[in-house]
């Protein structure tokens, strides 16, 4: 069984590889993927050995949450959280102005013992109110050995909390003899929670932007159904009643008017309209990409979430809930973006251990500092371990690849175009060679022309037309530097005459199925990467053995279940959109990584004070490291939303 659970904690990419480590480790869990920025979990896991309310302890025992009540909405937990989240950041910044306002003596509260004194109770206080949630959290994940975010957050919080509360008391007694001038850092302990609460709450909706072209289509689906009785006439104006979407059962007769959303997917049973008496014309813009209302007469097929742009029908219930097209879109591409490129996997391998590395870097900078300038150095050496603690987060780089990934994937549904998963994405930027069958994909039927066989007389413009923009997709593959094959069971005339109409230059005609399959190897044997694109079961086996395999969505659901890459309209300019899609994703990943990776390498040994070797008295202090720990995740999102208005 597989499902797509929301994850409610987690803030980086340690915590999403905390949780996907402690899925995969339960048995009966045969595989899990967590997303981040989409703070889902994608398990394929037995029924029978384990249970939904199994894995939620097991997640809860190490910090997080499972949202497995279907009752209970995922966004409306995290649009709550997100409140509470704003508050706390709102009450630790005023701790922070506080605490700031006493360092800096900018309010005369009787010299530096009281002012310190008053730091104290208020740092405390933020931590005790605003930052108890890295406490938990790390004090939970810690019992169970592992780490992440809030482990920095809680161990330079609390190192640098208990030195200033020790050198408010007993600094001046202790350091004096070593001619240290006692000094207390609550500004940084507030800073940095502050800081830290603030890049979360950015993130946070950053993240919702990101995953905006799901909540689109989750939309479309509509919340509620006009059920009527076969006896209540068709033209009764007030025939049926409202009712919730979820009480809907197959063989319900349901009534949809112009503007309504179509309740369910099922078989029109009547049908009418200003412009004939037996149609109804549907927008179904949102699934095919067509923009001319379809006519939908007794008989057809309608889709859930398509409406009406005229007339009114009846229909009867087929396929209700989860069964429908468009629930079936939504999962496609939900599980889309919780699938992983091979790049992330390489990332989330990283960030497993990075927070463990961080501690001991942390760790040797204290030691350097204090073999290098002695017990005069303590304060110095303090706050560079704390500095590197906080500036270096995992964030940024476990953030670089899925967010990315979310908004290239959202961008290609918006153009009617399914990716199954992130391998397939990020393979089909490499594409070089695409083989095509010709009937159905390059070319359709006349749908005036019923039995070809008593039409011999006809013209092949008469007959198998192009589909729009076909050979303007051709042109636009050739301008990427594709090479585009097509193969078709037809006759080397009709397969020539179609091939020069579409601009193909490499062409086959009266092949089986197995020569297609062959054509892909051969090819993939000259060491090209090979899509191959079709619409029926005779493709199947070229689709399988592709590098990536195309679908129209018109064609046979076969088809459709073998292809990564999923079509759902006729416009063949899908195709190099997505080819485009892919290497403009891939690309902005690539980004995100190097900038995520080059913010660690300047900022670590700026936070260690490495410069002062040099004789250049600059360091980047706690304070400062918190603000761009923060900077560098948010920056990554941003960028990643570029791709959102992307023109193709």
């Amino acid at each position: 069984m597989r499902k797509t659970v929301p994850v409610i904690g987690m803030a980086c990419s340690a915590c999403s590889a905390n949780v996907e480590n402690k899925l995969n480790s339960i048995e009966g869990v045969n595989e899990a993927t967590v997303n981040l920025v989409g703070r889902t979990a994608l398990i394929d896991f037995d029924p029978e050995r384990v249970t939904l309310t199994e894995l939620k302890k097991h997640i809860s025992d190490i910090g997080y949450d499972l949202v497995i009540d279907e009752e209970q909405s995922a966004h409306e937990i995290e649009a709550h959280r997100f409140k509470r989240l704003k508050r706390t950041t709102i009450v630790a910044w005023l701790f922070a102005a506080m605490v700031m306002c006493l360092s800096m003596r900018w309010i005369d509260v009787g010299g530096k013992d009281a002012a310190n004194q008053l730091s104290l109770a208020m740092a405390l206080g933020c931590i005790v109110v605003c930052g108890k949630q890295f406490y938990a959290n790390a004090i939970r994940q810690l019992r169970h050995g592992v780490t992440s975010m809030d482990t920095l957050v809680t161990l330079s919080t609390a190192i640098t909390f208990i030195f200033s509360a020790f050198n408010t008391f007993w600094g001046e007694s202790t350091w004096g003899s070593y001619g240290i001038e006692s000094h207390t850092y609550f500004d940084a302990v507030t800073m940095i929670i502050a800081f830290v609460l603030t890049g979360r709450m950015i993130e946070e909706k950053a993240k919702d932007s990101t995953a905006s072209s799901l909540k689109q289509l989750m939309g479309m689906a509509p919340k509620t159904a006009r059920v009527v009785d076969k006896k209540q006439p068709a033209q009764d104006d007030e025939a049926g009643d409202m009712v919730p979407i979820t009480t809907i059962d197959k063989g319900d007769l349901l009534e949809v008017r112009a503007g309504e959303k179509i309740p369910v997917d099922g078989e029109v049973t009547w049908a009418t309209s200003f412009m004939t008496s037996d149609a109804a014309y549907v927008d179904e813009s949102m699934i095919t990409g067509e923009p001319t209302p379809a006519a939908k007469r007794q008989a057809d097929k309608v889709l859930a979430g398509t409406i009406p742009s005229q007339g009114r029908l009846r229909m009867r219930a087929r396929q209700v809930g989860e069964e429908t097209a468009l629930a079936q879109i939504i999962a496609m591409v939900e599980q889309a973006q919780g699938s992983k490129a091979p790049v992330q996997r390489i990332v989330d391998k990283a960030a497993s251990v990075f927070v463990p590395v961080v501690a001991a870097i942390a760790l040797l900078t204290f030691i350097i500092w204090i073999i290098v300038g002695g017990m005069q150095a303590m304060p110095q050496a303090i706050a560079s371990a704390v500095a590197v603690l906080v500036v270096a987060c995992p964030c940024a780089m476990g953030l670089a690849t899925p967010t990315a990934l979310m908004v290239g994937m959202g961008k290609a549904a918006e153009h009617q175009i399914l990716i199954k998963d992130a391998t397939a994405l990020e393979l089909l930027r490499k594409v070089n060679t695409i083989v095509t069958d010709k009937t159905g994909t390059i070319t359709i039927p006349n749908p005036d022309i019923v039995d070809f066989t008593k039409s011999s007389d006809l013209t092949l413009e008469d007959r198998e037309t192009l589909k729009p923009n076909a050979r303007n997709a051709i042109e636009a593959l050739k301008g990427m530097g594709i090479e585009v094959h097509m193969l078709s069971g037809d006759n080397e005339r009709a397969v020539r005459h179609w091939a020069q109409k579409a601009g193909i230059n490499h062409y086959q005609s009266s092949v089986m199925p197995g020569d297609k399959e062959n054509l892909v190897k051969l090819l993939q044997a000259q060491g090209k990467t090979v899509a191959m694109m079709g619409d029926g079961i005779n493709d199947t086996q070229a689709l399988a053995h592709a590098d990536v395999s195309i679908a129209i969505g018109t064609g046979t659901d076969v088809a459709i279940d073998v292809a990564q890459v999923t079509l759902m309209g006729n416009d063949l300019m899908s195709v190099p959109h997505a080819v485009e899609i892919s290497r403009k994703t891939v690309k902005m990943i690539w980004q995100n990584l190097f900038w995520a990776f080059i913010y660690n390498l300047l900022c670590l040994p700026l936070a260690a004070g490495l410069l002062h070797i040099f004789g250049i008295n600059f360091q980047i202090t706690p304070m400062w490291a918190a603000a761009l720990m923060a900077m560098s995740s948010v920056s990554v999102i941003l960028n990643s939303l570029r791709l959102k208005y992307m023109k193709l």
